[in-house]
């Protein structure tokens, strides 16, 4: 499971508050789809009003859980904003099917536009986790949250299986060649998420993403 991926690559911080609950020996048959019904209420505010903007309060409305319920499954909205994060990413693994370069039969170039094709898909249809977090991310504070510690996680392990899939697609670049890769991958997802953010339709999302295969493909055989 993602979840016990990134928690063993933080060495299990805290962020466990964000995936178990308080105390799983009560769990209610229930206890599952309520916390489910929760996660989608918090994942709506807080595409909407940010992390300062989300609440109890306002989960608990949209829910239509008490406040208490809340609580017994999340220690604090921190905890429950870390959730957030980790749904949303867990969602965009699913819709990306992975990094992992399909049809080996094929080209190259094919295997890597494909590959681009299902990370714009995946972008467009859960992007949750990247907008809330770079809003975290771009965020210091004296004590750090761990939504943002989450979301930090996160993104690791995205470069992670970025850069797996690039050494699976090039094996004869080195090790640093392929990480160089998948970070400029990631800078750019991050940069065409944002200007689709700002100018919305403006923005050919799937078009760049295509550019983006190309840049790719010449620079790792150049």
């Amino acid at each position: 499971m993602v979840s016990s991926v990134i928690a063993d690559r933080i060495g299990g911080e805290v962020l466990a508050l964000a995936t178990v609950e308080r105390n799983p020996r009560r769990r209610r048959a229930n206890g599952e789809a309520s916390r489910e019904k929760i996660l989608i209420a918090a994942t709506e505010i807080a595409a909407e009003r940010g992390y300062e903007g989300t609440s109890i309060g306002l989960v608990s409305a949209r829910s239509g859980m008490p406040a208490s319920s809340i609580y017994w499954h999340f220690k604090d909205k921190d905890a429950l904003i870390a959730a957030v994060i980790e749904r949303s990413f867990e969602l965009w693994l699913t819709n990306v099917g992975g990094w992992a370069p399909r049809n080996p039969d094929q080209p190259i170039q094919q295997r890597l536009a494909a590959m681009m094709a299902r990370t714009a898909k995946a972008l467009h249809e859960s992007s949750d986790f990247l907008r809330l977090g770079l809003m975290l991310a771009l965020e210091h504070r004296d004590q750090e949250p761990s939504a943002r510690r989450m979301f930090l996680a996160v993104r690791q392990e995205t470069l992670r299986r970025s850069a797996a899939a690039f050494a699976e697609l090039f094996p004869e670049l080195p090790e640093s060649a392929t990480r160089q890769l998948a970070t400029f991958t990631l800078a750019m997802a991050d940069g065409l998420f944002v200007a689709n953010e700002i100018d919305g339709d403006g923005i050919d999302v799937f078009g760049q993403f295509e550019l983006l295969a190309t840049a790719l493909m010449a620079v790792a055989t150049s």
